[in-house]
């Protein structure tokens, strides 16, 4: 698929939401970040989540992660030229008649010394600063690391003749919509999904050819338009990435009639009201308009056990690589990596490059992840055509020198 052509007003609706996504300078936030009653008091004008609404309708949800800015440090051929040689060895292993020698006993590993949060602070400001690695061709963005008792560390970086972005402004952000969702499902069954739920959450209902909802003034109206509502029942049990699952699934749990503004107010209902929360179309899995700093704070009530999609991370989780899993149709992924999907979220775990972490990216680039330890969360925030991989892949950088606390 062609990349989409997106407008440049369009793509700078983070300067133009209603807290101004940008601003000067670079390096830590903290004297510009809301507090949590300022960030819950925000609303977002109407006319802004129009243009939200629009910039949405610029890329559709099964549209590829295309790695815009390069920022890929995988390749292709020499995942193949691995594969192959691993065969390869099997075979000939299989085929040895002589006896196998008595291993040499494996020296011990050396016992790491967990680094200091000062030195996980400077490891991942250095990250997120270099002009040589992934996160070099992503700027501007802003990043953040915490756990459940707050942030730990940020930034703003800038670009040249490009402003930094606030963590206060609210900004698309495009399938990061699709974790709030399984967040709220997640509360509302106190805990305990359903088989049905499991399966529209996991992206295998049969519901995958979801369009747009915008101008549809409910869930209900969005499903009845185009082909949204369309049931297809070769793909129920297989992955196929798409919004209808969720849009369906809406439905099913009675919020059909909704609209934009009384979704935003049902979802805070369960998720907590001090998450300023707007949707820009009637769209679970993809209208979303929030702040990072909301959404860390959402983050940090799942880390500290306060919404029931923290014992959830990764249940449940299915196959989604076309090459590599026989029930799954389609992944917004490079071919290159195999992740799993868990309830309205990804698990990181490709054999090569994952490090097993949560996660949601969106499509314009708003990354938020969950560590695999689950004591840590972290986001990359940013409004770009294409966006979602190359913020992975600097959210990774920052993600593992932050645990390592050494730079990336």
């Amino acid at each position: 698929m062609s990349p989409i052509k997106t407008p440049l007003h369009l793509v700078s609706l983070a300067c133009l939401l209603a807290l101004a996504a940008c601003g000067g300078g670079s390096g830590s936030d903290d004297t510009a970040a809301a507090t949590a009653d300022e960030t819950a008091a925000a609303d977002v004008a109407d006319s802004d989540l129009a243009k939200s609404s629009a910039l949405l309708d610029t890329q559709a949800d099964d549209a590829s992660w295309l790695d815009a800015e390069g920022t890929s440090t995988t390749s292709t051929t020499a995942t193949d030229a691995s594969v192959d040689t691993l065969t390869v060895t099997a075979a000939a292993t299989r085929k040895k008649t002589t006896p196998t020698p008595t291993p040499t006993p494996a020296t011990p590993t050396p016992v790491t010394a967990v680094p200091s949060d000062a030195q996980r602070i400077a490891a991942a400001s250095a990250t997120a600063l270099s002009t040589s690695n992934a996160c070099a061709q992503v700027r501007p963005f802003y990043w953040e690391v915490g756990s459940a008792g707050g942030k730990l560390g940020s930034g703003s970086v800038a670009n040249s003749g490009s402003a930094a972005v606030k963590p206060s402004a609210p900004i698309t952000i495009a399938s990061a919509s699709k974790w709030l969702y399984g967040a709220y499902v997640a509360q509302s069954r106190a805990g305990v999904l359903s088989s049905s739920d499991r399966k529209y959450l996991a992206m295998g209902a049969g519901y995958v050819s979801l369009s747009t909802c915008s101008g549809t003034t409910s869930v209900d109206n969005c499903l009845k338009t185009g082909s949204n509502g369309v049931y297809s029942s070769g793909y129920d049990g297989v992955f196929k990435y798409d919004g209808g699952h969720m849009e369906k699934h809406a439905n099913l749990m009675g919020l059909g009639a909704l609209s934009t503004k009384a979704l935003a107010t049902e979802v805070k209902a369960k998720l907590g009201t001090d998450i300023a929360l707007s949707y820009s179309q009637p769209l679970l899995a993809g209208g979303a308009v929030i702040s990072s700093d909301a959404f860390t704070l959402f983050l940090r009530k799942v880390l500290a056990g306060k919404l029931q999609i923290g014992s959830l991370l990764g249940s449940g989780a299915v196959c989604t690589n076309p090459l590599t899993c026989s029930t799954a149709a389609f992944a917004p992924l490079p071919a290159s990596e195999s992740w799993h999907y868990s309830v309205g979220h990804w698990v990181e775990d490709d054999p090569k490059v994952g490090d097993g972490a949560f996660s949601s990216p969106g499509a314009f680039g708003f990354y938020p992840w969950i560590d695999s330890s689950k004591t840590y969360y972290g986001v990359v925030a940013r409004v770009a055509t294409n966006g979602a991989l190359g913020s992975v892949n600097c959210g990774r950088l920052i993600r593992s020198a932050w645990a390592s606390g050494v730079a990336k």
